[in-house]
């Protein structure tokens, strides 16, 4: 959450500075020795075959090759220094898959290589997956260079976080990897995350991903030769070659095999489904309670209130202003909400000032922030002013964070929160690098304004709140860089402005965040190779925290800055996007990356965006939309205009219709977000995972699959009623009447579209357990029965699923796992039916095809869900 005052720095044009390409170009590559196989796997040795170029850094002249088939559809490739000095991704960063070790001869991929020059390529069957003869490997002390051959005009996907289209660009495109803050979300830029792991789409040939496991900054490029012949090309600030390669039949598949190498994603608690509401400039406690207030009056399901950094005492993390949030009403506020089952989030950062408090009196007692290499405590300029920063690799900081975890959020003397917000978490750092002087520039008239003090000139009066509810240095290196074996990077570096310039929009690397040769507490990981890692290491430690304050629930936290595999840990929000059309658009494209390609299944943007003001149709467009995000939040920026859903009639029913979708579909979001943090399966997909063979799918991001249940088919542009909907060859049924549509591999324009309304079909085959009835909470929505849809497919059969626990806790004790199934005219229920209370359906809708009777069947029938059974609706 940063505002406008942030720098506006000239990206340049050129990806290198100081060596020509052609230099690069002439560099010898390497020879392979010592060549050792197994059954599955493969060793040798890799010697410079040349004399060195040394052009960003000098060549490294003996490398260790290793090709491990781990499973019969990954290979694993890793190309690593001999004596391991050079940095790799450490495991408590992100823990390896084992590797079960199939004979080569059993995968579906296979390694060959060259000797010399040293090339490898990844085939499936007889067609070449990955192949570095497009130049020679390039190995050097600050430096790496790896290129592979493309298909022509390749369907490329993610190598996020980036705001550009789904299908990546695939001429002059460079997708730079170095966590920034990135206010508004620029395309064409790096921005607050990193997943280098690109998905190769090739039609009914199947899809395959490429993982690069590597956290330094890079640039990789897709593009031409002058021959017009397409690559892509990984340019890397440092660390090792390691790859992992996976297939799939589709890319379904293919996400699937990507979670067992980066972890299976959390699996949320029934609640966080609901609605959220926030923005950065609530004046005090008591315009809480009023917003809370006022959804409730508006009949807007409201189930989590949160609070920006407005909370704190002068932006001090773990603080309250005692004015403006007052710890007494704070807690008043808290019991309101979980008295009416709802729930509170606050914001926190890693970033802590350096001004007389608890939590940084605390960390120096602990030894746990960042220092510099003279072991001066490291300083930078954050919201509260001058401010050091957690040192995540510190063994003794995990006990720091439980610790002002259990003092602040404290359930019987804190702020009592349900979740938790991370932000700034890049790092990032408003004092412009270099930093020489952060207290002279936290007076500065360069830092953003405080936050607004103003109390209203009365009380408010707010029905169902109490009366009186009213306005009254132990650090430690365990290694040292250089040490033969100790893999945390080479000695003599430029950790400040390296030879090669990644084009990061910030500038110099070290611009607006920590610097980057700080060297971490513990084994002595310099910042420069692990400045990506910070916002994951940040989560994990958090999720942690709120376990050890709650041990028995799922904790959700939501974040800023990922690397892959923080899905194991958070959700995450698209960061400060912007009020307007292009936002609305690209954040389709944007979530599902994140929910599909990087196992970050829990994810949404700021519902009708967070900078700048937005108007009552986008807003109204954005709240349907927003509803079928995983994650649904209102979040916009102090000092715009209030965007709550009730400010507008039209974005007030906008958002009523659809909560009113979303919370009786919660279960249905809710069954395939269990499956997909058990297996790895994605929920929200893009078109082509459904529909792999059709072409017409594979670049379209506007339109999405909400489980493989639903379509969805938002209007994307202002002043529209209608919007020009593609329809696989397939059947379809619209929501809302149930009318058959029969898709045909086309385009149908769909017309007259409310701006309260979004269009939503059905897919054919699918059976969706829904809520009968919507409800204010989904503490009372788990009271309500079941309606059955059944949607026939082209064969006229159907199938679904439906999970059910408590909801919240982390090793539930009851669940019920039921499939349904319906064929040759009847419903066939079996499963495991668990032992707790059987859920009720309360009705059955047999939806009705083109050709047939084209009528609805509903039957109002009333099952228990305890045991198998079948019905008839014949």
């Amino acid at each position: 959450m940063l505002g406008s005052f942030l720098f506006l720095v000239f990206l340049a044009g050129a990806a290198v500075t100081g060596t020509p390409q052609s230099s690069i170009d002439q560099c010898p590559g390497y020879k392979v020795s010592n060549v050792k196989k197994g059954s599955g796997s493969l060793t040798a040795d890799l010697t410079l075959a040349g004399t060195p170029c040394n052009s960003y850094g000098a060549d490294l002249k003996n490398l260790k090759l290793l090709v491990e088939y781990q499973t019969d559809q990954r290979l694993h490739v890793l190309i690593y220094d001999a004596d391991e000095q050079v940095y790799q991704v450490p495991e408590v960063a992100l823990a390896r898959v084992e590797s079960s070790e199939v004979a080569s001869n059993k995968s579906a991929l296979s390694f060959d290589y060259e000797e010399e020059p040293f090339s490898f390529t990844i085939s499936r069957d007889d067609e070449v997956l990955f192949n570095t003869s497009a130049s020679s490997l390039v190995f050097q002390s600050e430096y790496l260079r790896l290129r592979t051959w493309l298909p022509e005009d390749p369907y490329l996907y993610g190598l996020g976080e980036h705001s550009d289209p789904m299908r990546l660009p695939t001429d002059n495109y460079t997708r730079t990897m170095w966590n920034r803050d990135a206010y508004t979300t620029p395309n064409r830029t790096n921005l607050y995350g990193t997943h280098p792991v690109y998905y190769d789409h090739r039609g009914e040939a199947g899809t395959h991903g490429v993982f690069f496991l590597n956290s330094n900054g890079m640039d990789i490029k897709i593009n031409r030769t002058t021959t017009g012949k397409q690559y892509l090309e990984y340019n890397v600030l440092g660390g090792v070659l390691d790859f992992y390669f996976f297939t799939g039949t589709d890319p379904k598949e293919a996400s699937i095999e990507y979670s067992k190498v980066v972890g299976l994603p959390a699996m949320q608690s029934y609640w966080t489904f609901g609605f959220h509401q926030c923005r950065y400039g609530y004046r005090d406690v008591y315009e809480l309670a009023e917003v809370v207030y006022n959804y409730s009056q508006a009949s807007i399901p409201l189930e989590t209130m949160w609070t920006d950094i407005d909370y704190m005492d002068r932006r001090r993390v773990f603080t309250l202003d005692p004015e403006r949030f007052p710890l007494e009403k704070m807690r008043e506020l808290v019991t309101y909400l979980h008295n009416h089952d709802q729930h509170y989030i606050v914001m926190v950062d890693p970033a802590v000032s350096v001004s007389d408090n608890e939590a940084y009196q605390a960390g120096v007692e602990q030894g746990i922030f960042l220092h510099n290499q003279n072991g001066s405590l490291y300083e930078g300029a954050v919201w509260p002013g001058v401010t050091v920063f957690v040192d995540w690799f510190n063994s003794d900081t995990q006990d720091y964070w439980n610790g002002e975890f259990d003092r602040f959020f404290n359930a019987d003397t804190g702020v009592d929160i349900d979740g938790l917000w991370i932000d700034m978490n890049e790092a990032s750092n408003f004092c412009p690098y270099p930093c020489t002087d952060p207290a002279a520039f936290a007076i500065s008239d360069d830092l953003p304004p405080a936050a607004p003090a103003v109390r209203p000139s009365s009380p408010r009066p707010l029905p169902g709140f109490p009366a009186d509810f009213q306005p009254t240095s132990k650090r430690s290196v365990k290694r040292a860089q250089g040490e033969k074996g100790a893999k945390i990077g080479l000695p003599h570096r430029n950790l400040l402005s390296p030879p090669y310039t990644i084009q990061n929009a910030a500038g110099a690397l070290s611009m607006s965040t920590i610097q980057t040769d700080i060297i971490h507490s513990g084994e002595g990981y310099a910042e420069y190779d692990t400045h990506n890692l910070y916002g994951t290491m940040m989560s994990a430690a958090s999720r942690v925290a709120m376990q050890s304050r709650r041990p028995d629930v799922r904790p959700l936290i939501i974040t800023r800055s990922t690397y892959a595999g923080a899905g194991s840990h958070v959700g995450h929000w698209l960061g400060d996007n912007v009020s307007d059309w292009p936002h609305y658009r690209i954040s389709i494209a944007q979530i599902l990356s994140f929910a599909s390609m990087f196992q970050i299944p829990m994810v949404g943007a700021d519902v009708c965006g967070f900078a700048s003001n937005t108007t009552e149709e986008l807003c109204s467009r954005w709240a349907a939309l927003g509803a079928f995000y995983t994650f649904y939040r209102n979040h916009n920026e102090l000092g715009d205009i209030s965007q709550e859903f009730y400010v507008w009639p039209t974005v007030a029913e906008s958002a009523r219709k659809a909560i009113d979708i979303r919370y009786r579909l919660i279960d249905y979001i809710y069954t395939s977000l269990h499956r997909q943090s058990q297996t790895g399966e994605p929920f929200l997909q893009p078109m082509f995972y459904l529909y792999p063979k059709d072409q017409n799918t594979f670049a379209n991001d506007l339109q999405f699959f909400y489980g493989d249940a639903i379509l969805v088919s938002p209007v994307t542009e202002e002043n529209s009623t209608s919007v020009n909907a593609y329809f696989p060859d397939d059947i379809f049924y619209d929501w809302y009447t149930g009318a058959a549509m029969r898709g045909h591999g086309a385009n149908i324009t769909l017309s007259n579209i409310d701006i309260t309304h979004i269009p939503l079909h059905i897919r054919g085959g699918n059976i969706i357990p829904a809520r009968s009835s919507s409800a204010m909470t989904t503490t009372d929505l788990r009271e309500n029965g079941f309606e059955l849809i059944i949607a026939p497919g082209l064969d006229e059969t159907a199938s679904g699923s439906l999970y059910l626990d408590d909801g919240d806790s982390l090793e539930p004790s009851h669940t019920t796992e039921i499939e349904f199934t319906y064929s040759g005219g009847v419903l066939h229920i079996q499963g495991n039916f668990g032992q707790g209370s059987p859920a009720k359906v309360e009705k059955i809708t047999l939806l009705g095809q083109s050709g047939k009777s084209g009528k609805n069947m509903s039957i109002a029938k009333t099952l228990d869900l305890s045991g198998p059974t079948e019905v008839n609706l014949k």
